[in-house]
């Protein structure tokens, strides 16, 4: 098998809300549309996002209803400091500051009107004790 594409489906009461979040603020671009239906992708090694309406009829009848639940949708990304002072400019709700950990993960969370949590993060040297 040779993967070719990576895309993550979310579930989501607000198409439209969560289609003009990644397009605005993540320099994602709407690829396709319809109904109760969006595809979104960016020019570089991110995933594509396809956002589907709950309820909506092309799932299966048993994922009909489900919401995204405990899924962070995260980026590696550079200059991660410019871009937390970016989506704070533009008003994006900061979920979960800017932190480091000492395994060195530096990251920062936002959600979208979704509740949809993206987090982005810069791998930095571990901390030796």
């Amino acid at each position: 098998m040779q993967i070719t594409a990576t895309a993550v489906s979310l579930t989501v009461d607000d198409v439209a809300a969560s289609a003009k979040f990644f397009t605005h603020h993540l320099g994602y671009t709407e690829t396709m549309a319809a109904d109760g239906f969006a595809s979104l992708s960016r020019q570089d090694a991110a995933a594509d996002i396809v956002l589907l309406r709950r309820g909506i009829e092309v799932l299966p009848a048993d994922q009909r209803d489900l919401r995204a639940a405990g899924l962070i949708l995260a980026f590696t990304v550079t200059e991660l400091e410019a871009e937390e002072k970016r989506l704070r400019d533009e008003d994006v709700d900061i979920t979960m500051p800017l932190r480091e950990e000492p395994w060195g993960e530096r990251l920062f969370q936002v959600t979208d009107p979704n509740g949809v949590v993206v987090q982005f993060v810069e791998w930095t040297t571990p901390t030796t004790d």
